[in-house]
């Protein structure tokens, strides 16, 4: 797990040297046990390559990097593991390539070179890296099938630089941040983000998930964005029994946590007290009876909210060392702007705070490898089980009685309701230009008079809902569309931004077994029943999957609360220091602060309801402030 950066320039900087290093150093908490650099001349310019590394596996020098194949063609720079890299190397030895150390780096220069691109497909884990070919002239930035590492660049006519971070690329290549409009829009409008290619810096793009992207070091063309995975819907496998299906999903999860528990180092895992942290941590124990576990749980100290009670039966049945995390709103004040510059960009609720303090205290605990429940949700149709989509699955199958069932079934669950499900399946086969029409109509404006809406829509901005469609024909799999829609267009982004950075923040490997390739191919393509009962009960079969791993008391677990905080309380015991956040006027000329405080003000006195709406422009704004960003 690291921290990387670089780029190739035509005409290269004369103090390259320094911003590669100024840019290293925007890195180092992503690894702090190892920096390597390296300036290489190209047919055009240069390239400038250079790592921070936190070493997990293979803690000799033999995982230094930028690392080079044995005959110097290749030269890598990469950031993430690769879990099944012992069983590559066997693979590649048997093809004749050697191995000097026990890095999976070492793993992943040997499979490029065999494999070219089509060694992507063969990884188990999680990676963005920068691969240069100096036979071929070429340098290629890859990111993994779900984008669970992060990899921002910037390209210009003359250059194109590349980093882990934000920060880190603005150290390197020296100019001045400059805000993305419709980024801004679509956070602070519609609380969407990590969405798009769009950064909140105009100009600097993320790598797509499951996308590899190469430049010619020749001319300083760059290929677009190739997609070497993207998640399938269809169903497959139709004579597959349920209870086949449960096993073979069961087998597929435990031997995924084998892979996971890889590691050099002291190994931990968060735990919520919900399904899916509480699956993982009872497979570690599954897996490796006798593994020092440690879990950590953000408590919430709302009686409503708090799952405390589900933290001591996952604890107990597993026999773990249990850390607890109690947070307050002063803490709060006292962290947000290292939470805020850890995050990098702006972010959707203070529940992310609850998570940065769970890694703070696996650090002081000196674990160095967690284990977190992300995916879950989208590849199980978790949440509220789509049930809008799962209805007109129904219905377009002609299954009329069971759509009926299911329909009335949305009673039973907490924050469901058979209204809300007929809405949501009314959107969904609404047209676009319908669909803005009936979020207008619902009181959601996407010209709030707090926005200077004119100045956007001079700029080019699209003021409506970013909405997210699933691009082929979805009749009939309605639900399993609008989970893949989750994975690699929106949702599961910015959970996965969440983790790296706050777990990255404090030094330490954020993993997520759930999140391959092939357990997502396998659970999409179960039928949609398998997934969602018909009395709406979410993640079916992996309830099934887990009995006699996990507690029944989880397994039968209606509701999910997850790392919710108490967020309307906190804002009233700070709501001076708000005031104070909000009232600068740093929106760059998009927000009106004036009506900013008045509806902040409204909400403290109970003339509006809440809304998360005051944590975006706080974090907007102080964002803003922080890393000098400029309309």
């Amino acid at each position: 797990m690291c921290g990387i950066l670089g780029g190739w320039w035509a005409s290269p900087p004369d103090n390259l040297t320094t911003q590669l290093a100024q840019g290293l150093a925007q890195l180092r908490h992503r690894g702090p046990n190892d920096q390597g650099s390296e300036i290489c001349a190209a047919p055009a310019g240069k390239v400038a390559l250079g790592q921070t590394r936190l070493s997990i596996i293979d803690l000799s020098t033999g995982g230094h990097q930028p690392m080079s194949s044995h005959d110097g063609a290749l030269t890598v720079v990469f950031n993430g593991e690769i879990y099944n890299y012992r069983e590559l190397r066997t693979e590649l030895k048997s093809l004749g390539h050697r191995f000097s150390s026990d890095s999976d780096t070492e793993v992943l220069l040997a499979a490029w070179y065999q494999w070219g691109s089509a060694a992507l497909r063969r990884f188990v884990g999680m990676f963005a890296f920068a691969m240069l070919d100096h036979r071929a002239h070429t340098l290629t930035l890859a990111r993994d099938a779900f984008g669970i590492k992060p990899l921002y660049y910037r390209p210009t006519a003359g250059s194109t630089a590349f980093a882990s971070e934000l920060r880190a690329l603005m150290a390197l290549d020296g100019q001045a941040a400059q805000l993305d409009s419709q980024a801004a829009y679509d956070y602070l409008v519609h609380g969407h983000y990590d969405h798009t290619e769009r950064s909140f810096v105009k100009g600097v793009l993320s790598l797509p998930p499951a996308h590899f992207l190469t430049l010619s070091t020749r001319t300083g063309q760059a290929s677009a964005p190739v997609r070497w995975w993207a998640p399938e819907i269809t169903e497959r496998k139709p004579g597959l029994s349920y209870a086949d299906a449960a096993a073979e999903l069961r087998e597929r999860f435990l031997d995924s946590i084998r892979l996971h528990l890889r590691s050099d180092v002291t190994l931990g895992a968060a735990l919520s007290g919900g399904l899916d942290s509480s699956a993982i941590v009872c497979a570690m124990r599954h897996v490796e009876p006798d593994l020092p576990l440690r879990t950590f749980s953000f408590i919430s100290q709302s009686k409503t909210r708090s799952e405390e009670q589900w933290v001591d039966i996952v604890n107990a049945e597993s026999r773990a060392i249990e850390h607890k995390v109690r947070v307050t709103a002063a803490e709060l004040a006292g962290d947000i702007d290292d939470l805020i510059r850890a995050q990098g960009e702006p972010f959707g609720s203070t529940s992310i705070y609850a998570q940065y303090r769970v890694f703070k205290a696996a650090r002081a605990a000196d674990v160095t490898v967690m284990l977190e429940g992300q995916g879950a949700d989208e590849l199980l149709a978790g949440y509220n089980g789509y049930p809008g989509q799962r209805l007109v699955s129904l219905l377009e199958r002609g299954r009329l009685p069971t759509a009926v069932m299911h329909l009335l079934g949305q009673r039973n669950w907490p924050g469901r309701s058979i209204k809300s499900t007929l809405q949501e399946a009314v959107g969904i086969a609404a047209n676009d230009r319908l669909y803005q029409r009936l979020r207008a109509m619902s009181g959601r404006d996407p010209r709030p008079a707090w926005l200077n809406a004119d100045m956007l829509e001079g700029a080019g901005v699209r003021l409506e809902y970013p909405r997210a469609v699933w691009p082929g024909n979805a009749r009939g799999r309605r639900a399993v569309a609008e989970m893949a829609v989750s994975l690699s267009q929106r949702g599961l982004g910015w959970l996965l931004r969440h983790g790296d950075r706050n777990s990255m923040r404090f030094s330490i490997e954020s993993r997520v077994p759930f999140l391959t390739p092939d357990i997502a191919d396998f659970l999409m393509g179960l039928p949609e029943h398998y997934l969602v009962s018909v009395q709406g009960e979410t993640k079916r079969i992996f309830r099934t999957a887990m009995q006699g791993i996990v507690p029944p008391a989880i397994l039968n677990r209606k509701d999910k609360i997850g790392f919710e905080t108490p967020e309307l309380e906190w804002l009233r015991e700070l709501a001076p220091q708000v005031r104070q956040w909000l009232a600068p006027g740093q929106g760059a000329g998009l927000l009106d602060n004036a009506r900013i405080l008045q509806h902040f003000d409204d909400v403290m006195a109970g003339r509006r309801p809440f809304s998360w709406q005051i944590w975006r422009w706080i974090n907007f704004q102080r964002w803003a402030q922080l890393n000098g960003v400029k309309g």
